[in-house]
């Protein structure tokens, strides 16, 4: 199902390579703190109609929730997460994803004892709260550990490139770059550009294989 497994890895990012969640650091760095927005992208994928793509993130209660939708002619998708975000952790609570592809499809739920690390949603969220505040460099990358839709652990490695005016649909941002990428498959990378100030918050991401870029998320529009 080759457009479900390019989106819904990023959980963008996450859906871009299929998935995160994270082992802990031996020092937690205090993490940015969570700000709720909703989000709409525009979402290329080589090969398939261009696609609108919602994020909505908000707080219920004691925890937050994170959600994406999209939809085609010929295919849909939606993935939402339920967590906590303290000042060192981010913790699942609950993830659930679905897809269709020409009226037929699968769902998958994780409870809280279901997953080991984070799952993907709050991967995506807790990568960005991480990013900036602890040494990952392309050289001395930081360790991402997480599980799948399925519950299935993953491992991967990223690194911080900086800051940097991205010009998108919705505006002119000053971004935090962030590269993820499987030490095994080194053809391939992610290149998240997060908005600094909400967390989990996309302005511009792209899937690349073999220096072709596959995927390409823009923000079209911001709702603080």
């Amino acid at each position: 199902m080759p457009i479900m497994t390019r989106v819904w890895p990023v959980a963008l990012a996450l859906w871009l390579l299929t998935g995160p969640a994270w082992a802990a650091p031996e020092k937690a760095p205090t993490l940015r703190p969570m700000q709720a927005f909703t989000a709409q992208y525009r979402l290329k994928v080589d090969g398939w109609p261009g696609a609108g793509l919602t994020h909505k993130v908000r707080r219920e209660g004691r925890h937050w929730k994170s959600a994406m939708r999209f939809s085609i002619a010929v295919a849909s998708g939606r993935e939402r997460s339920r967590f906590t975000a303290g000042e060192h952790a981010t913790h699942s609570l609950h993830y659930y994803s679905g897809y269709s592809l020409f009226g037929i499809g699968d769902s998958y739920e994780l409870a809280d004892a279901d997953i080991a690390t984070l799952d993907r949603q709050t991967a995506l969220i807790h990568l960005a709260r991480r990013a900036g505040r602890e040494r990952c460099s392309q050289s001395a990358p930081c360790d991402v550990g997480f599980v799948d839709h399925r519950g299935r652990d993953e491992a991967f490695h990223y690194y911080t490139d900086g800051t940097e005016q991205v010009t998108v649909p919705a505006g002119r941002f000053n971004a935090l770059a962030v590269v993820l990428f499987d030490a095994e498959k080194p053809d391939r990378n992610i290149r998240i550009n997060y908005h600094p100030d909400y967390p989990g918050l996309i302005v511009e991401a792209g899937y690349w294989k073999a220096g072709k870029r596959e995927t390409h998320i823009t923000l079209t529009q911001l709702q603080p």
